[in-house]
């Protein structure tokens, strides 16, 4: 991905060789005395930009990969012969694989080499289906850490129902920020905050550092504490808590950016915001690798719940979820 060593030459590039030449004929004529260092120093810093237009096959191969797996997963939970008894939060599970399906349709249309002829209200509608059903995927791996063993078989149906609609609204509005911010510039779908949205910059950064950063470390730090004082197994911190690997660093490195661009914090050399530049594109490009990872853990915990499940279950029912071990891993 990315095309840093040799950049691509664009029509300016005669006229730029052109003034080249006058300037080292200027330099030779008036044999001035000039301050390179300084002159280097005020020149403008360029970045080695990886998710540019020779990206797109790596969009591409993870919206197809994305889709089939989780197509794959929710068939394994939807159909009849689920062992519904072995574990009771396939809702939860349903959600997390509908969302990755969500975000994989999503991703050729925010890739950078898809141009065309793409419409503002469609950049907006991509922008808010990706991050809104990441953002729900999270809240919906906290819920089902937290509220796991509480939400079994005996509780009312429409509470799962309602927790489930409330999840889901709110990360449609901690994704309304970068929805608003989008719009689109030569055919692609770009992240501009420019104008009065440059508030919303911050906004979203704050959203994605709360519930990519803060909300796992509270989970373990939950965890911790509620192990060191003997207080039961609450919270769940199970496989399903890799996912945050993936949109860790997305969360971590928009805060950087924001605090850079609001001068909190200073970058005083080129190599820092280049660094910086860098860690923005590997982040976005790792986050989008979730919908690949997140059929996988799914199918993980489907099968580690079952192989788990089974010296529990009565004989006949051990055998029919014994047989329903590979449709978990489809």
């Amino acid at each position: 991905m990315g095309n840093c060593l040799h950049p691509v030459a664009d029509d300016n590039s005669t006229k730029l060789a052109v003034e080249d030449k006058n300037w080292s004929e200027f330099l030779e004529l008036y044999d001035a005395d000039y301050n390179f260092t300084d002159v280097e120093a005020a020149a403008p810093c360029h970045s080695c930009i990886l998710l540019d237009d020779s990206s797109l096959p790596f969009f591409i191969l993870a919206s197809v990969l994305g889709i089939l797996m989780s197509g794959a997963v929710l068939y394994a939970f939807l159909r009849p012969l689920f062992p519904r008894r072995v574990y009771q939060n396939r809702s939860i599970l349903v959600q997390l694989a509908v969302g990755s399906a969500l975000f994989s349709i999503m991703v050729p249309i925010l890739a950078r080499g898809l141009s065309g002829a793409l419409i503002t209200s469609l950049c907006h509608l991509a922008h808010l289906v990706s991050y809104g059903s990441a953002f729900a995927q999270a809240l919906l791996i906290g819920c089902h850490a937290c509220l796991g063993p509480k939400l079994g078989i005996g509780h009312v149906p429409g509470l799962r129902l309602g927790i489930s609609v409330g999840l889901w609204g709110v990360a449609a509005l901690l994704s309304l920020p970068i929805t608003l911010g989008s719009d689109t510039s030569h055919g692609l779908c770009t992240v501009t905050f420019s104008g009065e949205w440059e508030i919303l910059r911050y906004i979203h950064a704050a959203a994605c550092f709360a519930i990519f950063i803060l909300l796992p470390l509270g989970l373990l730090g939950a965890k911790g504490l509620k192990k060191a004082l003997g207080r039961g197994p609450c919270p769940w911190v199970d496989i399903l808590c890799v996912w945050f690997i993936f949109w860790w660093p997305q969360g971590m490195v928009l805060g950087l950016d924001s605090l850079v661009r609001s001068r909190a914090m200073v970058v005083s050399t080129c190599l820092a915001q280049q660094t910086l530049d860098v860690l923005l594109d590997l982040a976005e490009a790792l986050a989008i690798l979730h919908c690949v990872a997140t059929p996988l853990l799914l199918a993980q915990v489907c099968y580690q719940a079952i192989q788990t499940s089974l010296p529990s279950l009565p004989l006949s029912a051990a055998q029919s979820s014994h047989l329903d071990i590979l449709g978990c891993k489809s």
